[in-house]
């Protein structure tokens, strides 16, 4: 199975120097966690999540209204290709620990993502947990 086949391709995106109370208001309206960040070309060039905005905004008493997206964004963003097998995107969020895998195009905008409960829906129940548990090895760390 292609990535394609399974991707959200309705994501919502922010940019960099957008405020983090814009991020939030985006991620509430959508009733989603995760916000590819993307640059003036609208390459990705990061994600900002709810635990971003938790951890790195309200756990570090930063002000909503002056703290932009850049200053919180995680960097290491793991990516595929919509024309990727599903089981190399599998192996990527393993071996990343990430729940969520973005799918670009061939100039790095986002096209999609794949999530946890996405694969959890599409594979055989024993494969979908084998990669909940590699994945949530992270939080042993």
């Amino acid at each position: 199975m292609r990535c394609s086949s399974l991707m959200k391709t309705d994501i919502e995106s922010c940019k960099c120097d957008e405020p983090v109370e814009s991020a939030a208001e985006k991620m509430k309206t959508r009733n989603v966690g995760f916000l590819p960040v993307c640059d003036e070309e609208g390459a990705v060039v990061g994600a900002v999540t709810d635990r971003d905005l938790v951890v790195r905004v309200l756990g570090e008493h930063r002000s909503t209204s002056d703290t932009v997206v850049r200053d919180v964004m995680t960097s290491e963003l793991v990516c595929c290709s919509p024309d990727a097998d599903l089981n190399e995107a599998e192996e990527l969020m393993a071996s990343h620990r990430k729940s969520r895998i973005l799918c670009v195009d061939d100039r790095r905008r986002p096209v999609g993502v794949i999530s946890l409960s996405d694969i959890a829906r599409a594979e055989e129940p024993a494969r979908a947990s084998r990669l909940l548990f590699a994945v949530a090895a992270r939080e042993a760390l």
